[in-house]
Formats: structure tokens, C-alpha cells, sequence
């Protein structure tokens, strides 16, 4: 049977959709009308309760509820919900009958929009209407006015307001008045006060006005609903409902505590805040916590959907009909809600028992964080839980089978074996662990908290997943600190920090960078060359205290670096090694951390060099070998580079020559027959000759530079060897 509802509702059981607000469902009894070969619909009286059976509570704010009892003959479900919750159980409603019987009908009253309601009714009066309208909705209609002198009957004219001026002459707008004709034929004015009754004298005008009044009050109390199933069958059988709801996040928090003389060990306590908002009472019922969070949404499936339609006119002529369009839109929500469906369950099981958890609170208790005297130390209960308060022993709280995880997906569930009770409108601390696990206290520095910090090195040796929540930390007897953690696997090692650490003192050196060249190839005009970069850095760890400290110190990871120092870290990060210093009371120490990268680099020599031979010089000097193998490239580049300079000096000589031209030539033209215009045409014909014989500089030493840089590319074309070196480029900090 079980195996069906599951397969109803996968979401249920595949995220096993946690709590859900739930009140309590009652099961009608059947009229006579309702039993077999009678006439079916007839509603009958409560008998019994179907009470919430099982309670499960995911991270994203939804819960599943299971409801479980006995119906006889044909009868009636009734639960009641409020118009959200309506919304969740619409659409995840799953309902059984295990003794052959059939659900044949899901009902709840309907609303309709308050807006829909309103423009049925002739008044034409909105929501929240204001008082000033009701009046002008009266426009036209007998009404009888008291209060503001000799009462009188007539016909709302208007309502207007007037400017009224104080002897003092400050003016205001905020007199209104009801103009009104009198049965006699006269307009009489009556301002609108505290002490002026308006009444109604049209029966059917008053009906109207009392049905709006009854429309804005009930749609006051639309946010209640009542869902109905009516069961039909034979005989006493077993009922299933199950559905999912909004409710509150339920949190993880804990509790380590470091005994008085240290062993290596911390007790760790963890507790879930659990609370039940729901308007029903949760009494023995099976309570799950799921730390993950199955995707969920909600859609407002119990309300009534109106849409816009178009106003097509009267057509007198012939028209095109009006266009209708698919409704993709539908298709997508459906699509995407059966998307959302978590995938089947693969599970591994650990169990709360409430058994294992006394009524009462032995001797032992916790005083200042720390275990007292007496039966030992354990944890208690509190808030609305079936369970009573103070503390207990590790194997009277948690025991065996007390508490059982589910795996399923990326998700881990806290299934209590025992039943649980929490009354509505109340919390609860629910325990879900209580273990000795390896723990031991570091001091942490980082690049990105250079604030020393005290933490913990916990090891989670339990087989159960530590959700994501806050902690708090207990050495001493007392208070030491409080924390986050995010979830914590089974065999998992996780650093926690809880408090500043004031008396050590890390002080990072600068850091020192050595690149050697390895390797140099030449091949086909692209020059590879391998370079090794060894990077060192100093840590200076100082303990001013009267305690030895166990110092962890992140350092950056570099890239691909390959970690060369004598000293190995404690364990990898992807951004950090953690190396683990002991440092003694009142004493310095230093960390070396040295790193090791091998860089290839790939040059395109020739064109992308041309006039600048100082890298192929800078290259060469790496060793006599390569200095040999590059000499004649290193001329022909030179003397590339100085045909080059030529060519600039040529042409700075040209424009220089063109300007000196174009002078004379407007100094000719406007000294044109003057005896001093003689000596710019001479100017002119001098400059005229340089211009020519520096345009046939210039193609000859065009000429010469491209035969220039074909020789050197011809050299470095046929350029090509491998050649290791151990040539030091230089140091940094």
C-alpha cells in the first residue's frame, strides 16, 4: 500500500516532503443517504478525528504531513485550511483507502475575487471605498437628512466641497456639502458633518448597499477554507492523506564541550529547532528533519482565474472573427512542475529514541557548559516536547537506533524512531546527536583574516551528516565562543573558529622570487623558453601566552605550484595549504614555505622584434652557446635597425623640406613683382633640389632596408636548436 502512495505523490517520498501546516481533518460519519443504493452527496456528522501521523521538515520552508485513521461505510473527510495552505495541498493531495475503498470526490469552498463580487452590484462602489464615494453613489436616490436643522426628504443632487475663509482669513477645502431637492421642487444645501444623518429611503437601494457591506465583510474571512474527500466504500478501513505545506525553517544548533582535562575528544551535542505553527496539535507523531531543500513553489490553484478578453464591437460590415492563441503558457507550468519532481530515494539508514530519553532529568546537569556530577552528561528536552528537561548520559540520550539518516539526492534526513509532541503554537529542541568526537584546539591564521583566531579540528567520526548551523563552544566549565558550521560528512575533518586569539602574533616576510632559465628552443622563427620560478615566504609565529599553541597557518596556493619546503601541510585546501606549528609559551618561531612553478613561454621572433634587437642580445647572454648561435642574427637585426633610423631621418628631412617649399612659394606670390621676391624663388629652387635628392635617398634606402630584413629573416628561419641553461633572471620581494 505504502509502495502506492509513494508512487501517487514521488515528491513525497523522493525529498519525503516535510511539514506541512496542518489542521486537524475531520472524518464525517455518512447520512443515510450517503450508504449503499442510497441517494449519494448527503452530508453527515463528525464522528472521530484523523490525526497527523507523521511530520517531515525541509529547509526550504515546505513540510509533508501524512494523516492516518479509521472510516466505516461511506463517509466524509473534512479539513480545514487557510487559503495558502489551500494552495500546497491542491497540489500535492494524496488520499488511499487501504480496504478496497474509493475517494470519489475532493471539494472546498470556492471564492470568488472580491472585484468579481463588487461588479455584480449596481452601486458601483469599490474595496476601501472612500466615504465621499458612498455619497456620490447616492446621486439621484431619495434620502431623508437629520441632524443639520428642520429635517428634509429629497433626491441627492450632487455632493461638492467649498472654500470656507475663517476671520482670521485662512482658507480651507475640506467642507463638504449634499445638495439636495426637496419633494417641494427646492435645492436645499447641508453640510456634511459628525451630527448629519443621511438615510436611505429606497428599500432596494438599502438591500444593495447591505449586500456590498456583506461582500467587504466576507472577504475578511475568505483566508478560511474547507476541503472535503468523500470515501466510499464497504466496512472499516485504514484512511492515508498526505500533503505538503508551508512552515517554518527548522534550525540546527550545537553544543562542544571540552572536558577539564583533555583527551583529545569533545562531546558534541547537536539539537534542531523545531516549531509548530500550524494551528493543530503534533501528538505522537513520527518527526523527520530533512537538511535539504527540494525545489517548491506555490501556485494559487484554490482561486478562482479570471482573464482578459477583448471587447470585440458590433460589426456592420463584414469582419474578420476575433483571433484566439494557444495557451503555451499552461504547457510550461506543467512541464516545470513535473521538472520539480525529486528522483527516486536511494537510502542508508542511523535512528531519536524518545524511549532512550527519560520523563525526568537524572542528577546530572549542565552547570556553566560544562558536564556536571551525577549520571553524566547527555541532553535534555525542551519547549512543547514529550520529553522532560536536564540531562543525560550519552547512552540514555542518544543510543543505538535512537536516530536514523536517509540519503537520498544531496539531501540527509533525521528520522526520530520514537513519536514526538508538540502542541501548536509552540517550539521544541528536539535532540539529534550526542557523541565524543575528536576535536582539538588550534589557533588559525589566514592572508584573508589576519586576525589570529581560536578554532577547533573536528572529526566528524559519527554516521550521521552535521547540518549546516551555529555552534557554541565550552572549555574550562565555561563560555569560550560560538561559531557556524556548514555540513560536515561523515569522516570529514573541518576547521571551526569561535573566538580571537590575543595572545599569538603572525607576521608574514616579504616574499622572495627566483626565476632560472632552463631551456631555450628555436624552431621555425618561435623561440620556447622554459623558466623555473621558486618562490619563498617567511611566516614568524610568535605565543605571547603562558600555554603552548598549536598554530595553523594558511598559505595561498600559487597556481600550479609544486610545494618543494621541508615542512608538509596538515592537509590541502583548493586555495590554501594548512601547515600545523607548535609553538611554545612566550617563544617565536618561523615557517618556511617554498614553492616551485615551471613556466613555458613562447616568443615569436623576427618581425616581432624588428627594430628592437636588445631582447635576441638580452636572450644571448644566457650562455656563450646561444651567444654564438645568435651573433649573426643579432648584426642583421642591427643593422636593420639602422637602415631604419635612416629612413626616419630621411623622412623628418622631407617634411621638413616640404615645409620651407611651401613657405617660399606664398612669400613668392605675395611679393610677385617686388624686387625682394627674387631671393625666395632662389629659396624655392634649392629646396626643390634637396626634395629630389632626398625622395631618390629614400628609395635607395628603401631598398636597403627590405633587403636588410629579408637577410635577417632568412637567418632566423634557418635558426633552430635546443639548448639547456641555468641562468639566474633575477630575485624579488
Amino acid at each position: 500500500m505504502r509502495r502506492v502512495l509513494f508512487a501517487l505523490l514521488p515528491v513525497v517520498f523522493a525529498a519525503s516532503l516535510a511539514a506541512q501546516h496542518s489542521n486537524k481533518p475531520l472524518v464525517e460519519s455518512a447520512s443515510p443517504a450517503d450508504a449503499p443504493g442510497a441517494t449519494a452527496g448527503a452530508p453527515g456528522g463528525a464522528i472521530s478525528d484523523l490525526p497527523v501521523r507523521k511530520v517531515v521538515l525541509y529547509k526550504n520552508g515546505v513540510g509533508y504531513f501524512e494523516h492516518a485513521g479509521t472510516v466505516n461505510g461511506n463517509q466524509r473527510v473534512a479539513i480545514d485550511f487557510t487559503s495558502s495552505q489551500l494552495n500546497d495541498v491542491l497540489q500535492s493531495l494524496t488520499a488511499l483507502d487501504s480496504g478496497g475503498g474509493k475517494v470519489s470526490a475532493v471539494g472546498y469552498n470556492s471564492t470568488m475575487p472580491i472585484e468579481q463580487q463588487l461588479n455584480s452590484l449596481s452601486l458601483g462602489l469599490r474595496d476601501y471605498a472612500a466615504t465621499i464615494d458612498v455619497y456620490h453613489a447616492l446621486r439621484g436616490q431619495r434620502v431623508e437628512v437629520t441632524g443639520a436643522g428642520a429635517p428634509l426628504t429629497g433626491r441627492v443632487v450632487n455632493v461638492e466641497y467649498r472654500k470656507e475663509t475663517d476671520k482670521n482669513g485662512n482658507t480651507s477645502e475640506d467642507h463638504y456639502f449634499l445638495i439636495v431637492e426637496t419633494d417641494a421642487g427646492a435645492l436645499r444645501t447641508s453640510e456634511i458633518s459628525d451630527g448629519v444623518s443621511v438615510r436611505m429611503l429606497d428599500p432596494s437601494l438599502e438591500k444593495e448597499f447591505a449586500s456590498y457591506l456583506e461582500v467587504i465583510g466576507s472577504a475578511q474571512n475568505q483566508q478560511g477554507r474547507h476541503l472535503t474527500l468523500d470515501d466510499r466504500g464497504a466496512g472499516q478501513r485504514q484512511l492515508e492523506v498526505s500533503y505538503i505545506s508551508e512552515v517554518p525553517v527548522w534550525k540546527s544548533t550545537y553544543r562542544i564541550v571540552f572536558p577539564r582535562e583533555a583527551n583529545g575528544n569533545a562531546t558534541v551535542q547537536g539539537w534542531a529547532v523545531v516549531d509548530n505553527t500550524v494551528g493543530v496539535d503534533w501528538d505522537n507523531v513520527q518527526l523527520s528533519l530533512v537538511a535539504g531543500a527540494p525545489q517548491s513553489f506555490i501556485q494559487p490553484l484554490s482561486q478562482p482565474l479570471y482573464i482578459s478578453r477583448p471587447t470585440i464591437p458590433i460589426a456592420t460590415v463584414a469582419q474578420n472573427a476575433p483571433v484566439t492563441h494557444e495557451a503555451a503558457e499552461m504547457d510550461r507550468i506543467e512541464l516545470a512542475a513535473k521538472a520539480f519532481a525529486p528522483p527516486p530515494a536511494v537510502s542508508q539508514t542511523v535512528t531519536v529514541n524518545a524511549e532512550a530519553m527519560p520523563m525526568s532529568a537524572p542528577a546530572g546537569r549542565i552547570v556553566n557548559g560544562r558536564l556536571g556530577s551525577g549520571s553524566g552528561g547527555g541532553i535534555g528536552a525542551v519547549g512543547g516536547a514529550s520529553y522532560g528537561g536536564g540531562v543525560y548520559r550519552v547512552t540514555d540520550a542518544i543510543g543505538q537506533g535512537d536516530v536514523s539518516t536517509n540519503a537520498f539526492d544531496d539531501f540527509f534526513e533525521y528520522a526520530l524512531a520514537q513519536p514526538v509532541t508538540i502542541h501548536k503554537n509552540e517550539s521544541a529542541m528536539v535532540p539529534i546527536l550526542q557523541e565524543e568526537l575528536p576535536a582539538s584546539q588550534v589557533t588559525l591564521w589566514s592572508d584573508t583574516e589576519p586576525r589570529p583566531l581560536r578554532a577547533l579540528w573536528l572529526e566528524n567520526h559519527s554516521q550521521l551528516t552535521l547540518d549546516a548551523g551555529s555552534f557554541s563552544i565550552f572549555e574550562n566549565g565555561e563560555f569560550a565562543g560560538e561559531g557556524l558550521l556548514d555540513p560536515i560528512h561523515p569522516g570529514e575533518k573541518r576547521l571551526l573558529s569561535y573566538a580571537v586569539d590575543q595572545a599569538v602574533k603572525v607576521r608574514p616576510e616579504g616574499l622572495d622570487d627566483t626565476r632560472t632559465i632552463r631551456h631555450i628552443a628555436v624552431h621555425d622563427g618561435v623561440m620556447v623558453q622554459t623558466t623555473t620560478e621558486v618562490t619563498e615566504k617567511k611566516y614568524s609565529i610568535t605565543n605571547a601566552g603562558d600555554e603552548q599553541r598549536t598554530v595553523v597557518v594558511e598559505h595561498a596556493r600559487r597556481g600550479d605550484a609544486e610545494l618543494t619546503s621541508e615542512t608538509k601541510p596538515e592537509e590541502t585546501t583548493a586555495s590554501a595549504y594548512r601547515f600545523k606549528v607548535s609553538v611554545a609559551a612566550h617563544q617565536t618561531t618561523e615557517l618556511h614555505v617554498k614553492e616551485q612553478a615551471n613556466l613555458r613561454e613562447t616568443v615569436e621572433i623576427g618581425q616581432r622584434v624588428s627594430n628592437d634587437s636588445a631582447f635576441l642580445v638580452t636572450v644571448s647572454k644566457y650562455s656563450p652557446e646561444l651567444e654564438e648561435k645568435l651573433r649573426p642574427a643579432i648584426e642583421a637585426e642591427s643593422a636593420l635597425e639602422a637602415v631604419s633610423d635612416k629612413l626616419n631621418e630621411n623622412e623628418q628631412k622631407q617634411n621638413e623640406l616640404n615645409e620651407d617649399e611651401t613657405r617660399d612659394r606664398e612669400n613668392v606670390t605675395a611679393l610677385k613683382g617686388n624686387d625682394a621676391a627674387k631671393r625666395f624663388v632662389e629659396e624655392l629652387n634649392q629646396a626643390e633640389d634637396e626634395l629630389q635628392a632626398a625622395k631618390k635617398e629614400q628609395a635607395d634606402l628603401t631598398a636597403q632596408h627590405d633587403a636588410a630584413q629579408q637577410k635577417l629573416d632568412d637567418l632566423i628561419a634557418k635558426l633552430s636548436f635546443d639548448t639547456d641553461a641555468d641562468f639566474v633572471m633575477g630575485r624579488g620581494n
